[in-house]
């Protein structure tokens, strides 16, 4: 069996009208650079769950649950100090904490903080 990924030929998300939610646009990209199997699987529900919530027809009253699996696995940052990718939440926590003076590490990740291409309060926005 081949290892190659088939990938969906479109995604309509236009049931959703003119004001698409950011989840469902990130769903969607995921979707279209893989397949609906593979997003499912990486977001943590069902292939079922994905096609539903593309097509604005989740079953269930709130769509809050799929909404915070989404954008908790495919709403993130790749972060330049900790070479993994973290959610713009986590982002925002680490660089808006005051500066941890008492452990010289997390003083050391804090400055990356201050200085990194993503915090908009970076003011000469250069690099580390």
């Amino acid at each position: 069996m081949s290892d190659v990924i088939r990938r969906t030929r479109t995604v309509d998300i236009s049931n959703w009208g003119d004001d698409v939610p950011r989840w469902i646009v990130l769903l969607a990209d995921e979707v279209r650079a893989t397949n609906r199997k593979v997003a499912a699987e990486r977001i943590g529900v069902s292939r079922s769950a994905v096609s539903l919530a593309l097509a604005n027809r989740y079953p269930s009253p709130s769509t809050a649950s799929i909404e915070k699996k989404v954008l908790e696995a495919l709403d993130g940052l790749d972060c330049p100090a900790l070479a993994i990718n973290i959610s713009a939440e986590q982002c925002r926590d680490y660089r808006a904490r005051p500066a941890p003076t008492h452990n010289p590490m997390a003083m050391r990740m804090w400055q990356h903080c201050q200085r990194c291409p993503h915090n908009p309060d970076n003011q000469d926005g250069g690099d580390q």
